[in-house]
């Protein structure tokens, strides 16, 4: 009968430090961020403008929260950490 209750105890203590911890993950904001590498490799991604060109002034990119946020890209399926500054070989002007 007695491990029956330290198991039961190490369940609820265990679940409740699992339920504790979303609103934490929810709030660092990386709890979902990803990147796609292979996208990132095949349209050859940069973190730096090529001249004029960069993500913040091109037609597929998603923004941010702010202009200064991270963003997405419509051809970078499940890639949310696009910077507004960077450019890829798939750039084409607003």
């Amino acid at each position: 009968m007695k491990d029956q209750f330290t198991s039961r105890r190490q369940f609820l203590r265990r679940s409740g430090a699992a339920i504790a911890f979303i609103p934490v993950a929810a709030l660092t904001g990386n709890a979902f961020a990803a990147i796609n590498p292979g996208m990132r490799t095949s349209m050859k991604y940069q973190d730096t403008p090529l001249g004029d060109k960069d993500c913040s002034n091109c037609i597929q990119f998603v923004p941010g929260k702010t202009a200064k946020d991270l963003g997405g890209c419509k051809l970078f399926p499940g890639d949310t950490e696009i910077s507004p500054k960077a450019y890829c070989a798939a750039w084409v002007k607003k």
